[in-house]
């Protein structure tokens, strides 16, 4: 049966990093089958290494490895500006997906697992972070550096939507990961209302996307740090038994 490609994995690079040898090839030949460009690391080391030479959309990064585990590189990859990550463990517990959310990864996966369903998760966390090139023609006309369409502003904080930039008060960028933003753009969307914990799972992630209550809980409370370094810890309330509210008012 042939590969169903969309327009998306199109030169999408991923970097598949794993000790095991026969999970690195079964991975990275399923992935190329269905249109991705894949590389391979053994360790975070040779992943470091490469990524030092490359440019990658995505990296799919396992937790236990020798010498240095997957968390750990994790929290290097996250001091700077890099790619999304989709975490492999074969210790599957809700603390350990936990863990792996709150320090930055945008998914995990416990092993072994469906390279079908590790598919699904990758096309879904690169939607988020890039639109379809489908839907919008690689020729459309970029808008003028000086437009504010898409600028939204609360509390002396300013959010770009559309170049997912966050500065705070002192005009400095705040690093958001990507479920971190998508968070924000749903609160400063819906302010001063209450929003549940289902609503911001229908605001922020889409429908296939399998996020749960905790990890909601973990991205706001990551996110509450990060506005409370720029002077904004007091923007988002917790409601007791309800759910969470954006506290300031929005303009654009």
């Amino acid at each position: 049966m042939t590969a169903i490609v969309a327009p998306m994995d199109l030169e999408t690079r991923i970097l598949i990093v794993d000790d095991d040898p026969g999970i690195r090839s079964l991975m990275s030949s399923f992935l190329d089958k269905h249109g991705f460009r894949t590389e391979t690391a053994a360790d975070p080391i040779e992943m470091r290494d490469k990524l030092q030479r490359q440019a990658y959309d995505l990296i799919v990064l396992d937790v236990m490895m020798p010498r240095e585990d997957g968390l750990t590189a994790l929290r290097q990859l996250q001091r700077g500006d890099g790619p999304p990550v989709i975490m492999l463990s074969a210790v599957g517990t809700d603390v350990d997906r936990i863990v792996g959310l709150e320090m930055g990864a945008e998914d995990y996966l416990a092993k072994p697992c469906n390279p079908r369903e590790l598919l699904a998760r990758i096309r879904t966390v690169l939607r988020r972070h890039r639109p379809d090139p489908s839907a919008t023609p690689a020729t459309a006309p970029k808008p003028p550096a000086e437009s504010t369409e898409g600028v939204m502003r609360f509390a002396g904080w300013r959010i770009d939507l559309p170049a997912h930039a966050l500065h705070d008060p002192h005009d400095q960028p705040v690093i958001l990961s990507g479920g971190e933003f998508r968070l924000l753009r749903a609160f400063v969307e819906h302010p001063r209302r209450v929003l549940t914990r289902d609503q911001l799972q229908d605001y922020a992630w889409s429908q296939d996307s399998e996020q749960y209550d905790r990890a909601i809980d973990v991205q706001i409370s990551r996110l509450r740090r990060k506005l409370g370094q720029g002077g904004g810890s007091d923007l988002i309330r917790t409601v007791r038994n309800e759910g969470y509210m954006f506290v300031p008012a929005v303009t654009r």
